[in-house]
Formats: C-alpha cells, structure tokens, sequence
C-alpha cells in the first residue's frame, strides 16, 4: 500500500528462482493527498483504503495466493492516525499491514535493483521517487552503504506546494528551491563513497519521466533498455510547468491517475541527478515490491 496506489501484484516465485508476475490489481489512492491539516488521513481516505485492501485480498484469493506480503510505506507511516488507520484496516479487513521505514523502503528497492542488474553494474546508486517520499541508495553489495528517505514524494510535494492548474511560476520556482535544499543536505553523505559505476532509477515517476524524454514504450517489453537523459528532462521540466493537468494526462505513458504530480517527479528527478552529478540514468523494472519478495524468499528454506 504505498501513498499512491494500493496494488497487489501475484507472482509465481520460490528461492533461487527469478519471480515471475503472475496478476496484477490496483486501486489509484493517492493517499499523500488526502492528508488533512493535522497530517491525519481524513475519513474518506480511510474508508476508501480499507475497501480497496478488502478487494485484493478477495482478489488475492480468488487468483489462489498461498501467502500475502502486505506491507505500507510513507503515507501511512507519517500520518498522525497511522496507528488507528492500521487498526480499522485489520479489524475490518483481516490484512495486518507491515509499515517500512523510510529505510527499510530504500534498501529493499536497491537489494531488487541490484538483482535485476548483476554484479556486473558495480557501485550502484540508486534513486526512487514515490509518491510521498524520495528514497536514495549506494553500495557494492546487495544491501547499500548508505540509504536514506527524504519528504520528497511527488503527491506530497503537489498537495502542498502546487496548488495551481497550471501551477503559478513563483509555487513551481519556490518548490525547486526545497527540492534541492532537502537534496543537497545528504550529497555528501554519498560522495564520501565515491563515484557509481551505475546509476538507476525506479518508480513509475522515473518511468512516465524517461517515456516523455523519448524512452521505449512499455509495449516493447520489460527488458527494451531504457534511460533518462538529465538535459532532455531539464528541457521538458518548464514545458510540463506550464501545462495543465489535462495536457498532461495527454503526452505518452502519462497516467491519467498520475498527471498531476508529475510536475513535482520531474523537479525531484532533475534535483537528484543535478546535485548527484548524473548526466544519465537507466530504468530499472524491479523496485519496492520486488524487494519485499525477494527479501522473503531469502528467507525461505530452499525447496526439497
């Protein structure tokens, strides 16, 4: 359940094997919008989540799961009522949701990023904007050297700083400015490591980003290779400022369900790879949930 979506993906998967997408169910949210004054998830919002984790597990069930990994991230973890929405949401629905920290969040995408690319890739940075938080990721191994979470989610950033459709020139300059600032306060923290051999990002923020800049289409397939050109993105960051919504939702690989904060993925994006010095970066398929699955059949013991 993460602050956009709440999806459930079914995959067909046991240890030493690459887990293969079996179904996938989701539910647009948008959770990191839905928070009222007091940083609660407001009643409708609560509702609609609970109703919606009911649906996959009913879904879970009839598609035959064995077992269900059920987990939050950022939304749920900041909100004032976490503790209460997790409650409702067992009592009426059976489903205990697991909330990762920040933490968890970015080593669990870079252990799924570093398995889907190999030892081959070297030191690996690895960027993830989501939908209420940026997480940020570096090592040689499959768990980083450093991982860190910033307050930097495309559907927080929009709620709270780009009120506008399209959004005035002041909001969109006064947000890059925070970007880079909450960025800029961990850099060194990387730099110290050294230079990547490889840089990535993950997220359907990176994805619709690098599909705009001239990215393969996902008809081509999960394994045509795509990338995100940092000078193309700079040129697209004004032109996505000055379109609406609607635009938006009209430009290729652009959800309806994600138009509007795409204005803010793009800023986080090109405030990553500025300050980290990234001329270019490669999508990587696999992310978050892949890393929970994959954490979990490590700890399986191995068939036979």
């Amino acid at each position: 359940m993460g602050s956009n979506t709440v999806h459930l993906l079914v995959v067909d998967a046991h240890p030493g094997a690459r887990p293969l997408p079996a179904y996938s169910h989701k539910a647009q949210l948008r959770l990191a919008e839905l928070l009222d004054e007091d940083g609660a998830i407001g009643a409708t919002g609560v509702t609609r989540l609970t109703e919606q984790i009911a649906e996959a597990r009913q879904v879970a069930e009839d598609k035959g799961v064995e077992e269900i990994l059920p987990f939050a991230t950022s939304a749920v973890r900041e909100a004032t009522n976490g503790e209460q929405v997790l409650a409702r949401v067992a009592e009426e629905t059976g489903v205990e949701l697991t909330v990762l920290s920040g933490e968890d969040e970015a080593r669990l995408t870079f252990l799924a990023a570093r398995r889907w690319l190999g030892w081959s890739a070297g030191k690996l940075l690895v960027l993830d904007i989501g939908g209420g938080s940026l997480e940020i990721a570096y090592g040689m191994d499959e768990d980083p050297d450093a991982a860190v979470s910033l307050p930097l989610g495309a559907g927080r950033l929009t709620a709270a700083a780009l009120p506008g459709d399209p959004p005035a020139t002041e909001d969109v300059r006064s947000l890059r400015k925070h970007v880079r600032a909450e960025i800029g306060r961990v850099v060194a923290e990387f730099a110290r490591l050294g230079s990547p051999d490889h840089v990535v990002g993950t997220s359907k923020t990176f994805k619709q980003l690098a599909r705009i800049c001239g990215a393969a289409r996902s008809a081509e397939g999960l394994y045509a290779p795509r990338a995100l050109g940092r000078a193309t993105l700079e040129e697209w960051v004004p032109r996505l400022a000055a379109m609406t919504e609607r635009e938006r939702a009209g430009l290729p690989g652009v959800s309806e369900g994600r138009a509007r904060q795409l204005l803010a993925g793009a800023l986080v994006a090109e405030g990553a790879m500025d300050l980290f010095g990234v001329a270019e970066l490669d999508i990587c398929p696999w992310a978050l949930r892949e890393g929970v699955i994959l954490r979990r059949l490590d700890r399986m013991a191995p068939a036979g």
